[in-house]
């Protein structure tokens, strides 16, 4: 017992003592995330994160859209991210009305932008769009656990269906001839917040959290197709895209905006005090710890210390059914997935790379 503990303790050290030195930049590349000149889709971009996300994308010279439903809130936030502008005489903004919650309005999206973008599709792509309406399961009622899951996942499964066939499947019209050695060619990125709690369930959260947990899952997912089209490009009939499209997912936790302040007036004196040691973040201060981590590469983004403590830990806040056991088998697996994880990627890129992406 006492020699388990004390490789535990000795585990936990090490973990940290790792975040502390990423944290600081020690373990910092190039960057993996340039915006400067590309353009960047926000949907939800009208306030809170959104609208820091535009701000910090607009000082590093990109091309931001936003998209959110309040035609009035869009002006204003559009009118607040161009200020911010690196390149004021070059740098364009645009924002669009649109309901994401519906298919059609997130392809609508990709059109319009793209017209907007002199016939180019977007580079950088988010979905953004999110609202939390805390209660206890039994007393919420079906229309807002529905409501939850449409603007909470289905927004954002829309979002990347419609960009992703963008991006894959472009016309002639949205996309220039390209060379698949062409070296110029910057990866695209499609990117979706999520949140914390979908690392571990909270009381009061129920009607939100499992909407969250689906994109970890969607974006696992798609992050695993995708390499077949890379693969693609090696095949005879380059039927890959033109460059890498890369997938990420951003896990804040409680960000302090005016919807935070609305979510309190209705949630569960429960769910406050499970949460109420949580540390709170500005929108420009989670803007600026997701930003950080797209140009650091990395895939499930955290944006303080308690969110990347909870995504280390892969059995999350569920009850251990023998606590020696399934703590020293996350152990193992945690190792095994550093090359069980790469050998089914590249099992799906060999595929691409042999059929190309449909096989005849």
């Amino acid at each position: 017992m006492a020699i388990g503990l004390a490789w535990a303790t000795a585990a936990l050290g090490v973990f940290f003592i790792v975040l502390a030195f990423d944290t600081i930049g020690f373990f910092k590349k190039k960057n993996q995330f340039p915006v400067d000149g590309r353009t960047v889709v926000i949907t939800g971009g009208s306030q809170g994160m959104g609208r820091g996300l535009g701000k910090l994308l607009a000082q590093k010279g990109a091309n931001v859209v936003i998209v959110a439903r309040n035609r009035e809130k869009l002006k204003a936030a559009l009118d607040y991210i161009s200020k911010s502008a690196r390149h004021p005489e070059t740098q364009r903004f645009h924002s669009i009305s649109a309901d994401v919650t519906k298919p059609e309005e997130n392809v609508r999206i990709l059109q319009e932008v793209t017209t907007w973008n002199n016939g180019q599709a977007p580079d950088i792509v988010w979905a953004n769009a999110g609202v939390s309406a805390p209660g206890l399961f039994v007393d919420t009622s079906i229309e807002t656990l529905r409501a939850q899951m449409d603007i909470n996942y289905w927004a954002a499964a829309y979002l990347a269906k419609a960009t992703l066939k963008c991006w894959l499947h472009p016309s002639s019209s949205s996309n220039k001839p390209f060379s698949v050695n062409d070296s110029s060619l910057l990866p695209r990125h499609f990117v979706m917040t999520s949140s914390t709690a979908a690392f571990c369930g909270i009381a009061g959260y129920s009607p939100y959290s499992p909407a969250k947990a689906a994109l970890r899952s969607l974006s696992d997912s798609l992050r695993s197709e995708l390499n077949i089209y890379h693969g693609a490009r090696l095949h005879p009939s380059s039927s890959g895209p033109p460059t890498d499209i890369r997938i990420h997912t951003v896990f804040p936790g409680t960000i302090l905006t005016p919807g935070h302040e609305a979510e309190n007036t209705t949630k569960h004196p429960v769910t406050k005090i499970l949460e109420e040691s949580d540390p709170a973040q500005t929108e420009d201060q989670v803007a600026a710890a997701a930003i950080d981590g797209l140009e650091r590469g990395y895939y499930l983004i955290t944006t303080q210390l308690l969110g990347a403590a909870m995504r280390a830990s892969a059995l999350q806040g569920s009850p251990r059914n023998n606590w020696l056991v399934d703590t020293l088998f996350s152990w193992v697996t945690s190792v095994a997935w550093l090359f069980v994880g790469p050998d089914l990627e590249s099992k799906v890129f060999q595929y691409g790379k042999e059929h190309g992406v449909y096989k005849s």
